[in-house]
């Protein structure tokens, strides 16, 4: 009887605490931020590659409607995107992009699904959201729930939960690309080629996909870690961003005022590489005579070598003041400082 009770206790724990789990992640999905990955499911599209026995078979899922994935439409046709799948694979790395043809001209990365092996029988895996898309770089993995006792031992001992990360080696997709007879998959539709099974629908309001994603969230989560380093770094170069997302994203990140944050990684004049990160930062301040002002900062910082192997770092703040004086007239104020520095390799 008292064993039976234990169980049942920690039976009613396990509950209560995937409960709150899940109405916590529930609330999340909630809030619309207006940015375009508001509609397309992290969450989602991890469990129909979870289920998916190969990486065809897994564009076939998330262009499928009753998956209620995909509620993307970029180009804002009034239709649904068709998202292509694409592997980039660089020894035992794998980064599976999830994009969007725009136009014949332009295409726009949806996320990156990043998978490393960790031993002969197992692999990490995390899917990042574009910036572009998500507003800021969105991390999501599978975890689990383990409870496990703390001190005193027997049926008082206190409990603790903590989340692990999950071997993915075990799914089909994951087994698929790793598999000796595996042809690196390119998806084969573009801009207006698409297959013959597939047909656009019309997006739903984001109060009624938001309630179809919710069971998708029970068994991923959001992180701030990345710890899939070196697939991201084969990603990087092939990363494909449209100009008609890029401007409707600013725009509602100006509208927000929330920060801009986007990195590129550029090849240098000198074959070597350099990276660029640009931040600018948009928010409403007064000016001491209690005029109406926004006040724009913006940096960037630039790194790369040189002929000889030096380590070169630029960096630019640019801040500039907009307002208008108690008598109406406009008044702009700018700060431009750049500071250089070279510091050549240690013989």
């Amino acid at each position: 009887m008292q064993l039976f009770k234990k169980n049942a206790g920690l039976a009613f724990l396990l509950l209560c605490c995937f409960s709150w789990n899940l109405n916590s992640q529930t609330a999340e999905v909630s809030e619309e931020t207006g940015f375009p990955g508001d509609n397309f499911s992290l969450e989602g599209a991890l469990e129909l590659f979870k289920k998916a026995k190969s990486p065809e078979d897994f564009e076939k899922a998330l262009n499928t409607e009753d998956n209620y994935v995909n509620n993307l439409d970029l180009n804002e046709d009034g239709e649904i995107d068709y998202i292509r799948v694409v592997d980039h694979m660089e020894g035992d790395v794998h980064a599976i992009v999830l994009q969007v043809p725009i136009s014949e001209t332009e295409s726009q990365d949806i996320a990156v699904i990043e998978i490393e092996k960790t031993g002969p029988n197992g692999a990490v895996l995390q899917i990042i959201g574009d910036e572009e898309v998500y507003g800021e770089t969105t991390i999501v993995e599978p975890f689990a729930i383990e409870a496990e006792n703390g001190k005193g031992g027997g049926p008082d001992a206190d409990l603790s939960f903590k989340r692990l990360v999950i071997n993915v080696w075990i799914w089909p997709s994951v087994r698929f690309v790793y598999g000796p007879r595996y042809t690196l998959w390119v998806s084969p539709f573009a801009w207006r080629v698409y297959p013959r099974w597939w047909s656009p629908w019309r997006p739903h309001p984001f109060s009624w996909y938001s309630v179809k994603v919710r069971p998708y969230r029970t068994s991923f989560r959001v992180v701030n870690t990345h710890r899939v380093v070196h697939a991201h770094k084969v990603y990087v170069p092939q990363r494909r961003t449209s100009t008609t997302v890029v401007k409707k994203t600013t725009v509602v990140r100006t509208n927000r005022g929330t920060a801009v944050k986007r990195t590129t990684t550029v090849q240098g004049q000198q074959g070597s590489v350099g990276a660029t990160r640009s931040k600018t930062t948009t928010t409403g301040v007064r000016t001491q005579n209690g005029a109406a002002a926004k006040k724009s900062t913006t940096t960037t910082t630039a790194v790369g070598r040189g002929r000889e192997g030096a380590v070169v770092g630029k960096r630019q703040t640019t801040t500039t003041t907009q307002a208008r004086s108690r008598n109406g007239n406009a008044a702009a104020k700018r700060t431009t400082k750049t500071t250089t520095v070279k510091r050549k390799r240690k013989n």
